[in-house]
C-alpha cells in the first residue's frame, strides 16, 4: 500500500482548506447551530459548486467519481472546521444508498439533483434498540396489493427534517439470518403517514430526528434494490460512511491539537510558557501519537475499501475503534490543557468536543468495533 497522497489529493486538500477557512469559520458554525437547518442555502450551493455534493457518485450521475481515500481527504478538512449541515446525511448516507442500491432510473432521478444541491436525502435504519447491524432492523414492511405498507419508528436519523427523500430500511420477511429479509424503500418527504421530529442532541451542528411511519403506503416502484436483499448494499454504505466519519474525526482532532499547542506556547504561568513544562509536553505528545495512529488506520481502511480487500471490514472496525477513543481523548485533553477558558461557551473547543462525543458513538463506539474485530478474528 502506498500511503502517500497523489498530487490531485493534495490539491483537493488545499482547495478545501482555503474554501472552508473563508466560508465556514467558527462564527458561521455558531450561527448555524442556532437554526433548525444548520446550513444556509448559499453555503449548500457553494458546496455543490465545489463538486463535493457528488464527490463519490458516478460521473454519469453528475458526480466526480472519486474514491474513498479522496473523500477522507475532504472529510478531514470538513472536520477541521466542524462543518455544519446535512452534508454527511445527504451525500454519504441517503444519496450513497441510492447510488449503491438504486436502479438506473432511480439513480438518474435523484443523484444529479443531490450533486447539484437541488435535493437532500437521509438514511433511516437505526431503531430504539440502537443496534448498528441487521438485527437492529425490525420495522415491518408488509406487501399490500402491488405495493407495501410500512408502520413503525426510526431514531437518530440524520437531518431527516431537511430531506426531500428518505431511504427507509425495513424488514420484509423473517429470513434464515438477520441479514436476509431487509429491504430498502424510497419515501418522499410529503408521503401521507410520514412524520419527522427533531431530537435534542449534544452536537447542534447536525440534527438527529425521530421518524414515524403510520401505515405509509408505497408503490412497488419505491423499492430500492432487490426485495429482501437490502442489507448487502446498506452495509457497504455504512462501511464507507464509517471510514469517512473517521477521517472527519481525525481532522477535528488535528485542529484541537494545533489550537492546544499554540495556546501552550502563548500561555505563561510562573514566568514561562506552559508548553515548556514536562507535564504539558507529555500530554501533547500523547495527543499526537493517538492522532497519528488513528490517521494511519483510517487511511489504510479507506484504501482497503477502495481496493475491495478481504480485510477491509476488519480494517474499518479497527479504524473506528481507535478513532472513537482518540477523538474523545484529544478533545478532552485539549480542554484540560487550556484550563478554565477551555470550559467556557465562548471558546471554540466546546464545538470540537461535542462533535467528537457525537461521532464517538455514531456507527458503533469503540467497544462495539473491538467486539467486531474479535468476531472477525474468530468467525
Amino acid at each position: 500500500m502506498d500511503i502517500g497522497f497523489t498530487e490531485e489529493q493534495g490539491l483537493l486538500r488545499e482547495t478545501a482548506r482555503k474554501f472552508l477557512d473563508a466560508e465556514c469559520d467558527n462564527r458561521f458554525v455558531r450561527e448555524q447551530m442556532a437554526t433548525a437547518e444548520a446550513v444556509t442555502d448559499t453555503f449548500w450551493r457553494q458546496l455543490a459548486e465545489q463538486g463535493w455534493l457528488g464527490i463519490i457518485y458516478p460521473e454519469e450521475c453528475g458526480g466526480s467519481g472519486l474514491g474513498l481515500v479522496d473523500l477522507v481527504v475532504l472529510m478531514e478538512e470538513m472536520g477541521r472546521r466542524v462543518t455544519p449541515g446535512p452534508f454527511f446525511s445527504t451525500v454519504l448516507l441517503g444519496g450513497a444508498a441510492i447510488a449503491e442500491a438504486g436502479s438506473p432510473a432511480q439513480r438518474r432521478e435523484w443523484l444529479p439533483r443531490i450533486a447539484a444541491g437541488d435535493a437532500k436525502a437521509a438514511l433511516a435504519w437505526t431503531e430504539p434498540a440502537l443496534r448498528w447491524d441487521a438485527a437492529g432492523i425490525a420495522l415491518p414492511a408488509r406487501e399490500a396489493g402491488a405495493g407495501f405498507t410500512l408502520s413503525g419508528g426510526k431514531l437518530f436519523v440524520g437531518d431527516a427534517h431537511l430531506a426531500d427523500i428518505l431511504i427507509i430500511a425495513a424488514r420484509t420477511r423473517d429470513g434464515s439470518t438477520m441479514e436476509d429479509g431487509v429491504s430498502l424503500f424510497l419515501v418522499p418527504k410529503d408521503t401521507p403517514g410520514l412524520s419527522v421530529t427533531v431530537m435534542p442532541t449534544i452536537d447542534e451542528t447536525r440534527k438527529l430526528c425521530a421518524v414515524q411511519l403510520d401505515n405509509v403506503a408505497l408503490p412497488a416502484s419505491a423499492l430500492l434494490g432487490e426485495k429482501h436483499q437490502g442489507w448487502a448494499p446498506l452495509s457497504r454504505v455504512i462501511i464507507r460512511a464509517t471510514v469517512a466519519l473517521c477521517g472527519e474525526m481525525c481532522g477535528g482532532a488535528q485542529q484541537v491539537l494545533d489550537m492546544t499547542v499554540e495556546y501552550a506556547k502563548l500561555r505563561v504561568a510562573f514566568g514561562k510558557p506552559i508548553g515548556s513544562y514536562q507535564g504539558v509536553k507529555h500530554q501533547a505528545a500523547d495527543m499526537l501519537v493517538a492522532l497519528e495512529n488513528a490517521k494511519s488506520l483510517t487511511y489504510y481502511a479507506a484504501w482497503a475499501v477502495d481496493q475491495d480487500e478481504n480485510e477491509a471490514p476488519m480494517a474499518v472496525a479497527m479504524a473506528k475503534a481507535a478513532t472513537s477513543d482518540m477523538a474523545r481523548k484529544v478533545a478532552g485533553t485539549g480542554i484540560q490543557l487550556h484550563g478554565g477558558i477551555g470550559m467556557t461557551w465562548e471558546h471554540d473547543l466546546q464545538l470540537y468536543f461535542k462533535r467528537a462525543k457525537a461521532s464517538e458513538v455514531a456507527f458503533g463506539d469503540a467497544t462495539w468495533h473491538r467486539e467486531r474485530v474479535a468476531r472477525l478474528f474468530n468467525p
